[in-house]
């Protein structure tokens, strides 16, 4: 374990007594590599008792060599082969219909091989858990699917969409689900599945140190964020004054002779 200062540290462990399952770094964590967690989300989610949940992976890449990637928070592959995207949202902005489409169709990309059938493409489900109830209707699952709209029956496509109420507190087995995503607290829990490994990462020397590592490397990229938007602006200042060439920019600034071409607008130096 890297030497946190001491000041950082008990910062840090404030920080992860708040965390909470809707926060998508803990979800994440808590997540990565939990078969039993997230065999227990699709179950109750889907309700199938008989689900079984192969694999589970946190924050996989899924690049699109003609425009924008996507990063999956939490990616699982069941016993039949099916794919489940599942993601946390705290604002709604974050689970736009665009978005599910998107997250859909880079499922279908990164599971379909160069030379396959397109029979051969997976079973799909992207699952949104929001903070808020999305529609404001008041259910606790929204199920998006798509139809033959003449004909009144389902489009078998095999991509299927669902929002899930954060909102649901209800005492049902979701609504008691809900409950433990917003809870700060393990020992209050209501799923021993979700509470032990919560409880790992907030009172466990190994989990905590963990997750002290990982929010240290945060704090470095959100500095190094704060950098980089801070020497762009000094960049874009100094090249409206027309007094430099790109490369002296460059210098002064730290940023890629490359960065500052794009912000002057340029293609030479």
């Amino acid at each position: 374990m890297s030497m946190i200062k001491q000041e950082a540290r008990v910062e840090y462990l404030a920080m992860i007594q708040k965390l909470r399952l809707i926060d998508d770094t803990f979800f994440n964590v808590c997540f990565d590599n939990n078969i039993e967690g997230m065999q227990l989300l699709l179950r109750i989610f889907l309700a199938r008792d008989d689900l079984t949940v192969k694999c589970v992976v946190t924050q996989q890449s899924a690049d699109n060599l003609y425009g924008r990637g996507v990063r999956f928070d939490v990616l699982a592959e069941d016993s039949e082969g099916k794919l489940y995207d599942c993601e946390v949202q705290r604002a709604n902005e974050g689970a736009i219909a665009r978005r599910a489409r998107y997250n859909s169709a880079m499922l279908d990309a990164r599971k379909l091989p160069k030379g396959a059938e397109f029979s051969d493409l997976s079973e799909t489900w992207v699952i949104f858990i929001t903070e808020n109830d999305i529609y404001g209707a008041g259910h606790p699952l929204y199920h998006v699917e798509r139809i033959v709209q003449e004909l009144r029956r389902p489009f078998e496509g095999g991509a299927h969409i669902l929002y899930v109420n954060g909102a649901n507190r209800a005492d049902t087995p979701l609504g008691r689900l809900m409950q433990d995503f917003f809870c700060e607290i393990p020992e209050r829990m209501n799923y021993k599945e979700l509470a032990d490994r919560a409880d790992y990462f907030k009172a466990k020397t190994e989990g905590v140190n963990a997750m002290c590592e990982l929010m240290e490397k945060f704090g470095e990229k959100k500095m190094e964020e704060g950098r980089m938007e801070s020497a762009r602006a000094t960049a874009a200042a100094l090249i409206a004054l027309g007094k430099l060439t790109v490369a002296q920019i460059a210098t002064a600034t730290r940023l890629p002779v490359e960065e500052v071409k794009r912000l002057a607008g340029v293609g030479g130096t």
